[in-house]
């Protein structure tokens, strides 16, 4: 099967942690063919989506370590292959229609803004044409990675989606603690806990907020963070056992990797069994085959969509095949 990612450029790849690469070296692992483009290769004209992609080998790249599940892949070298990085060999651009691919996959990371929108679209036009893309498009769209625990309130600290100042003033009143954010970042960016009496909390709203211009989401402080924020990755529906709980550095709020949180892999919980199984087939049955679930403590906080990661950590620590479970789910859904 030939698997086009449409995905940032692989130049900026951090591959010792990258879940996107650990795809890629599943499926060539497994034969399949690798193509790749940006969102801003997809065009459509005269009634056809097409995407100026290239085709890729993976080669063993020098400094990233063996996955338990074993050693890197080499894919076939390319024929022509005239670009390339430290890990993979690159062929010529063409353009080609979505639909010729066994299967599409977005893996463009947040901010969600007007690009990734218009993304959407497109490749919701190529799914008319018989293309299938995982995750939907559609499903990208609907389940907003902030917003979306508002359909599982059983699950939710008490919460505040608003850019009206007054209205996060007094949630900040009434829960004594609290966690403000944008609703399309990633990687823990523009993330603030503010308490009462906090001096910065004037220009942090007006930051969030753009002047009550701009909707945020607040959410009651939880002090479990200190143990670690999970990711708890979701395949067709169903859990991986071991969740990768991100701990804040000292000094940190945040547990993100990307803000210098230390992953360390674990067993799910029963509480995390328990929101998995209930969230599952909802988003199983949206056209979500992979979904990062966030936990802290027993509370859902988001549920992420557009590019899920922590394959890597969760494979490297536990031995536990997190790419391959995915290929597996990918094929069963392409079959």
């Amino acid at each position: 099967m030939q698997l086009l990612f449409v995905a940032d450029p692989l130049a900026s790849f951090k591959i010792h942690k990258d879940s996107t690469f650990a795809m890629m070296q599943a499926a060539a692992a497994r034969g399949h063919g690798l193509w790749a483009c940006e969102p801003k290769d997809l065009a459509w004209r005269d009634g056809k989506l097409m995407g100026r992609v290239f085709p890729l080998a993976l080669v063993s790249p020098p400094q990233s370590p063996p996955l338990a599940a074993g050693k890197p892949v080499r894919s076939p070298p390319l024929v022509g292959g005239k670009q390339g990085g430290d890990w993979y060999e690159a062929g010529n651009h063409e353009w080609r229609r979505l639909s010729e691919f066994g299967a599409v996959l977005m893996r463009k990371d947040p901010p969600f803004d007007q690009e990734f929108l218009y993304a959407t679209y497109l490749l919701e036009l190529a799914e008319r044409e018989g293309a299938r893309v995982f995750n939907r498009p559609a499903a990208l769209r609907d389940f907003n990675e902030k917003l979306a625990i508002a359909r599982f309130p059983q699950f939710t600290v008490p919460t505040l989606v608003s850019s009206r100042a007054e209205e996060i003033r007094e949630f900040l009143a009434e829960q004594g603690d609290i966690v403000v954010k944008p609703l399309n970042a990633m990687g823990g960016a523009s993330v603030f806990r503010v308490r009462p009496g906090d001096a910065n909390l004037g220009v942090i709203v007006e930051t969030l907020t753009q002047h009550e211009t701009t909707t945020i989401m607040a959410q009651r402080y939880i002090p479990e963070i200190v143990d670690g924020d999970k990711r708890i990755l979701l395949i067709d529906g169903e859990a991986v056992p071991f969740c990768l709980a991100r701990i804040p550095a000292p000094g940190e709020t945040r547990g993100n990797l990307a803000a210098g949180g230390t992953g360390v892999a674990r067993p799910l919980t029963e509480r995390d069994w328990q929101i998995a199984r209930t969230l599952g087939p909802t988003l199983k049955q949206a056209g979500l085959l992979l979904v990062g679930l966030d936990v802290i403590g027993d509370w859902l906080t988001e549920v992420n969509v557009t590019s899920p990661t922590c394959f890597r950590e969760i494979m490297e620590q536990t031995g536990c095949d997190v790419a391959g479970l995915f290929l597996e789910a990918l094929e069963r859904a392409c079959a």
